[in-house]
């Protein structure tokens, strides 16, 4: 397996320097956060397991990360559809461990590989390559709209500090996202981060699907980047009723939340956030 950062020698070139006799560039060791492609093989038990998914994550985490992808894209409905997943040792040498073996349950159908609906994804997209937006809203088994809880708007302004002290690989490296889940009353339950925010996503929610605690009823899904439709899906495919972010929600959405009786908030910046879905169970 890869390790989730990795030091480089890099020239450091500083041109605000104020003493001009210094030299302006230097080599200096800087950390990197990890980048390395996952692939997720799933079949029956005494059957070759076929390639379903190769994603680029930050190493770490890898069942939890398989698992959150399988039931984010509605392949499992929770982690008893899976009767065993490990990793395995991939195709090349030397081996890295990149490769995790998904075994169904029985009675668990098998997903299909049809290529119009590849699962590719790189880093930034969590989606590409879908056949069309219809393929990707994903019908949740939970009804988050029934969920009542609130929630305190000075509680939802302190997740963003919270979740920043939980991002350890980020201090090193300053190039990873991170995706927390908080209870309403602002304590962290669990924080994972990744070169991808779908993939820190789906890390969190494989961790909650392995602990068999879902649907997350009364929590919050804090992340640090911008709330896209494909991680709105998500939270709602793990039956979590508030999604927040530090930056913009998209049109998607924000569509895709209030269908689902989700609470959106972007620009949780400090003191001030945006509550485009679900307003009602914010408290001021």
């Amino acid at each position: 397996m890869g390790r989730a950062s990795d030091r480089r020698s890099v020239l450091r070139i500083d041109l605000s320097a104020p003493d001009r006799d210094a030299p302006a560039a230097v080599r200096r060791p800087d950390t990197l956060a990890g980048e390395e492609p996952l692939e997720i093989r799933v079949g029956r038990a005494g059957q070759a397991r076929r390639p379903l998914a190769v994603t680029m994550r930050t190493p770490g985490d890898e069942l939890d990360l398989a698992i959150g992808f399988l039931l984010t894209e509605g392949l499992i409905r929770s982690a008893r559809d899976v009767s065993t997943a490990q990793l395995c040792a991939g195709d090349n040498a030397p081996n890295t461990y990149n490769v995790v073996d998904v075994v169904l349950a029985d009675g668990v159908p098998e997903p299909e590989t049809d290529p119009a609906r590849a699962f590719y994804t790189t880093s930034s997209c969590g989606v590409c390559g879908k056949a069309s937006i219809d393929a990707v809203r994903t019908r949740s088994p939970y009804d988050v709209a029934t969920d009542r809880v609130e929630l305190a708007a000075t509680d939802l302004a302190r997740l963003p500090d919270r979740l920043r002290a939980a991002q350890r690989t980020f201090e090193r490296t300053g190039g990873l996202h991170a995706a927390g889940l908080f209870s309403t009353g602002g304590e962290l339950v669990v924080a994972r981060e990744d070169v991808g925010r779908h993939n820190a996503v789906d890390k969190v929610i494989g961790w909650a699907a392995r602990q068999e605690r879902l649907p997350l009823t009364g929590h919050v899904l804090m992340v640090s980047g911008r709330a896209s439709f494909e991680l709105t899906q998500k939270a709602w495919m793990a039956g979590i009723p508030v999604l927040a972010a530090v930056s913009a929600p998209s049109t998607l959405a924000a569509e895709l939340a209030g269908e689902a009786g989700m609470t959106l908030v972007g620009f949780l910046r400090g003191q001030t956030m945006n509550v485009y879905t679900g307003a009602e169970r914010v408290t001021c």
